[in-house]
């Protein structure tokens, strides 16, 4: 198996450009089977895209991506309405496809989605929303049948009880295909969704927004051809700068956009790094030490992102002070907890607060990702360490970041990635999971 290898204790300097977003791009990739033809630029070249990708080719359409990373989808021969398991399990987000599949076809067969272990990701707002736009759904030993007695969806009002990103993404593609009039209340707001009903009325859709935040779609009959920009990842941009504030030195992130980062940005402030924004740019100044980060609560956006919990707490390992974070969207997120620990962290946890007291150093470790953003923040914890750390089962990171060991290496990090578990693995001292320094989750 693959692994990262880092010597730490080398600050990061110079300048990186962000990938377009891999929560942009899935909702989009799924949204990609209703127009005739879909030119989707910026698309990141993930393993969790290329399952996108692979469920558009089960169901019949001619998917290609080019070098530059653009993908060209071709749905004219689409004709499948069931999604084999195997692609199913290859991503949490993988449900997105069932809104787009019973629009077009008014049939759907899925199983249930695969992915992170970060706790229950119920789909019942996705369900009760499909449901009242006149689906049918039932389970068959694990999977979800789902029909349209009446041959098309239509539309309804729909209210979302928690602002449910996916939900949001799955009711938006059923409805621009839909007979009537949707309204959608309790929508989520993050710039994904913006992005994804970019696509959607850039081939024809009608979907606006009013001052309230309420979404309201008037389906059409058909689609048409499309070209499409996905977003930055706000994402990767925190995750580089987190990792430039547990390492130490200056960078500037490009190509993306500082308003995604509003949330992101005041921790690090307050820890005393020096943040500066440009319009489609940011850079950061760490001290030599730095100080508490607060009390950072996730929330649903425009909150803090929950995706970018487990990099922050990395860079407040070191941190002169004591950090508490508040996780309130899964109940998961701080299985990356147990690994830091292996480091010499101070972190102590108790259902969603974990209470992360500095520590004047760490020391590397052999680790290993416990999910997509915990692996990364095992990464930037690795930069932070003493000596070397080997980071394995890497292609939870390979999900969402785009060559992330070159990406590091651009900023002056020690990082080679290895496929075969190493001697350095190997001979790495064993630490113990937990201390009187430290409490695993």
């Amino acid at each position: 198996m693959a692994v990262y290898i880092i010597e730490g204790s080398t600050p990061l300097h110079g300048n990186i450009r962000v990938h377009g977003a891999k929560n942009a791009a899935l909702p989009v990739l799924a949204a990609a089977l209703l127009p005739p033809e879909s030119e989707i630029e910026g698309c990141p070249r993930l393993s969790d895209t290329a399952a996108a990708m692979n469920i558009l080719r089960s169901l019949g359409c001619r998917v290609e991506q080019q070098p530059d990373g653009t993908v060209q989808v071709d749905s004219r021969s689409a004709q499948g309405w069931e999604i084999p398991e195997s692609c199913m399990r290859e991503m949490r987000s993988s449900i997105i496809f069932l809104g787009a599949i019973l629009t077009r076809y008014g049939r759907a067969r899925v199983s249930f989605p695969g992915g992170c272990e970060l706790g229950p990701r119920p789909i019942d707002l996705h369900l009760a929303a499909l449901e009242r736009m006149g689906a049918v759904i039932r389970e068959d030993h694990g999977a979800l049948d789902c029909t349209v007695p009446m041959g098309r969806l239509h539309g309804a009002e729909i209210v979302l009880s928690f602002p449910s990103v996916g939900a949001t993404q799955n009711v938006l593609i059923a409805a621009v295909l839909a007979e009537g009039r949707t309204i959608l209340r309790g929508a989520a707001q993050e710039p994904e969704i913006d992005d994804l009903i970019r696509f959607l009325n850039g081939a024809g859709a009608r979907i606006r927004q009013d001052f309230a935040g309420t979404l309201i779609v008037d389906g059409v009959d058909s689609l048409h051809a499309v070209r499409h920009r996905v977003i930055p990842d706000r994402i990767a941009a925190a995750t580089y700068l987190c990792c430039a504030a547990a390492a130490g030195g200056s960078i500037t992130v490009e190509g993306c956009v500082p308003a995604h980062l509003a949330a992101v940005l005041p921790p690090l402030e307050q820890a005393g790094c020096r943040v500066r924004t440009w319009r489609d740019a940011v850079a950061i100044t760490v001290p030599e030490r730095l100080g508490s980060l607060g009390w950072v609560r996730t929330m649903p956006y425009p909150g803090f992102p929950t995706d970018a919990q487990a990099p922050l707490m990395a860079a407040a390992l070191k941190a002169d002070g004591t950090t508490v974070f508040t996780e309130t969207i899964f109940q998961n997120r701080y299985r990356h907890v147990s690994e830091m620990v292996r480091m010499g962290a101070r972190v102590r946890t108790e259902g969603k607060v974990a209470i992360v007291t500095g520590v004047p150093r760490l020391h590397g470790a052999s680790v290993r990702c416990t999910d997509l953003r915990g692996g990364a923040a095992l990464c930037a914890a690795a930069l932070a360490a003493e000596g070397q750390s080997v980071i394995a089962e890497i292609h939870h990171i390979e999900r969402g970041y785009e060559h992330l060991d070159e990406s590091l290496r651009q900023l002056g990090a020690n990082i080679t990635r290895s496929d075969h578990e190493t001697e350095a693995e190997e001979t790495q001292t064993e630490q113990p999971t937990t201390s009187e320094e430290g409490a695993g989750a």
